[in-house]
C-alpha cells in the first residue's frame, strides 16, 4: 500500500491502528498551554503538559522548530512541536511559522522512521495558530509521506 495522508472523522487523542503511534500537534514558543487541541491531550494524559512546561522553564533548546517526544502509553507518544510564534493577539497577527513546522515535521519523520511508528494529528497549525491547511499539507507530503510513513489526519466529528 502506498503511503498517503488518510483523512478520517474522529478524535486524534484516540489514534486508530496497530503498532506505535505518534500524536503530533503544534505548540507555541512562549510556554502557553491552555487552549485548543492541548486541552484534549491534557484531558487524557498529564505528562505532555508537564513535560512541555518543564521544557519551557529549562530553556533547554526550547525554540521554534524543536520537538519534544513524550511517551504516554506503551504504544502512544505525543510530539510537542514548537511551530507557533507567540499567540494570536489580533485578527492581523497569525502565529504559525511554516519554516518551524517544516523543521518539526522533519524531526517527527526521523523519529517515526527510527521507531517504526505511524503519525496521527488533527489539522495541525490550522486552529489557534491561524495556519492554512493548503500550506501545511505539502510540508507533511515532503517530510513524512515521501519517507514512506503513513499519516492519519483526524477531523473531529
Amino acid at each position: 500500500m502506498s503511503k498517503t495522508i488518510h483523512y478520517i472523522k474522529g478524535d486524534a487523542t484516540k489514534p486508530e491502528g496497530n503498532g506505535i503511534k505518534i500524536i503530533a500537534h503544534i505548540c507555541n514558543d512562549i510556554g502557553g498551554w491552555g487552549k485548543g487541541f492541548v486541552l484534549a491531550i491534557s484531558k487524557r494524559w498529564k505528562e505532555p503538559e508537564i513535560n512541555y512546561r518543564n521544557w519551557y522553564k529549562s530553556g533547554d533548546n526550547f525554540e521554534l522548530g524543536q520537538v519534544q517526544f513524550v511517551k504516554v502509553e506503551e504504544d502512544i507518544i505525543i510530539a510537542n512541536m514548537i511551530g507557533q510564534k507567540g499567540i494570536k493577539s489580533s485578527h492581523l497577527d497569525v502565529p504559525i511559522r511554516y519554516d518551524a513546522v517544516d523543521s518539526c515535521l522533519k524531526k517527527l519523520s526521523d523519529k517515526a522512521e527510527e521507531i517504526g511508528a505511524s503519525i496521527h494529528m488533527p489539522r495541525i497549525g490550522c486552529g489557534l495558530a491561524g495556519g492554512k491547511w493548503d500550506m501545511i499539507e505539502p510540508l507533511i507530503q515532503k517530510n513524512i509521506i515521501s519517507n514512506g510513513i503513513d499519516v492519519w489526519v483526524y477531523d473531529f466529528d
